[in-house]
């Protein structure tokens, strides 16, 4: 078996890290555990995950739970917009709104009230698979950060770079 180059190794640790935030979204999650996941120091491990996927990873963090809150208020209407902020992780129903309104360009209330259809609505129901694709929250970023503008893979679609 061939022996790892010091950046595969580094992006197999980053991964390893990205793969614990998506494991543990909803909980309050240490930076200093992310970095010691990935064996590099906290500013390290920043400036490598931005690198690698593109964003923070305080910022893929939030996305991954406004993902989680979209299905929430698509699906679980019986929960209010502050027990859906409570659960994703969000300490604050103004945090929560804040961050929502800035990645989904809708406010939750909004979001709700257009993604949930009447009762009476006679439209076929798309699956959700479909719809969370559809909807998954663009990344804006610059403009030299990605091919696209608007990428919606995280920097992993980006060629990789010469090491």
């Amino acid at each position: 078996m061939a022996e790892l180059t010091p950046r595969e190794a580094q992006n197999r640790d980053l991964l390893r890290a990205r793969d614990a935030i998506d494991r543990r979204w909803a909980e309050p999650i240490d930076i200093e555990a992310l970095a010691r996941i990935a064996n590099c120091s906290r500013a390290h491990f920043i400036r490598a995950f931005g690198a690698a996927f593109g964003e923070t990873p305080h910022r893929y963090l939030q996305r991954r739970r406004i993902e989680r809150a979209m299905w929430m208020l698509r699906e679980r209407a019986e929960l209010s917009v502050t027990e859906v902020s409570l659960e994703v992780g969000f300490a604050s129903l103004g945090s929560f709104s804040r961050t929502f309104a800035a990645i989904v360009g809708a406010s939750p209330s909004e979001y709700r009230r257009r993604a949930t259809p009447a009762a009476d609505d006679a439209r076929l129901r798309v699956p959700t698979c479909a719809v969370t694709s559809y909807e998954r929250p663009v990344r804006p970023g610059p403009a030299s950060a990605a091919p696209a503008r608007g990428s919606r893979t995280f920097g992993e679609d980006r060629a990789a770079r010469p090491a």
